[in-house]
């Protein structure tokens, strides 16, 4: 592949980064960390672009790469944590406010439910069910095989559904 030019190289930028970072945000949870890694993906997809041979898309191949560079940070920093549901925005699409919260606590007990969940379960469930990544560009991203990518999100599912059980007898016990 012939070198790519600035011009390429910054529309490149421009069209996913967005997307990188929010990825990378949902595994680090921390908005400046987010922007390092983000910024270190593209610095290393610049300088390995020779090496991108065509069989992906440049989309899944620049996902792989943040997540090595995500994966690379979290074991630096022993760091295994999901993200936060402050930055998830709600539509009020005329909801009330007692809806509004009631759903608000709902997104924040599944995906506190995630983030207890092993590292693997929530890769997978971040691209499968939150990102949409199809079977194909899951597979992809995370170097596995199809098959391996069906088996881990079904067994992630029901990991985080037996989490959530739990969860819910847990806080009956309470009241």
């Amino acid at each position: 592949m012939e070198k790519v030019s600035a011009d390429a190289f910054e529309h490149l930028y421009l069209e996913y980064s967005d997307k990188i970072f929010s990825y990378i945000y949902l595994l680090v949870n921390d908005n400046e960390v987010a922007e390092d890694l983000t910024q270190d993906t593209f610095i290393k997809a610049y300088r390995s672009l020779d090496q991108f041979n065509g069989e992906s898309h440049l989309f899944t191949w620049l996902f792989r790469i943040s997540r090595n560079v995500t994966i690379d940070y979290l074991r630096k920093k022993r760091l295994f944590t999901f993200f936060s549901i402050d930055k998830f925005q709600f539509e009020s699409n005329q909801q009330t406010p007692l809806e509004i919260v009631m759903k608000g606590e709902r997104v924040t007990i599944l995906y506190e439910a995630i983030r207890d969940l092993k590292l693997s379960y929530q890769e997978v469930l971040i691209l499968r069910k939150i990102k949409e990544f199809s079977i194909k560009e899951t597979a992809e991203i995370l170097n596995w095989n199809e098959n391996r990518v069906k088996i881990t999100t079904s067994r992630a599912v029901a990991a985080l559904k037996k989490e959530l059980m739990k969860r819910r007898e847990n806080s009956e016990e309470v009241i």
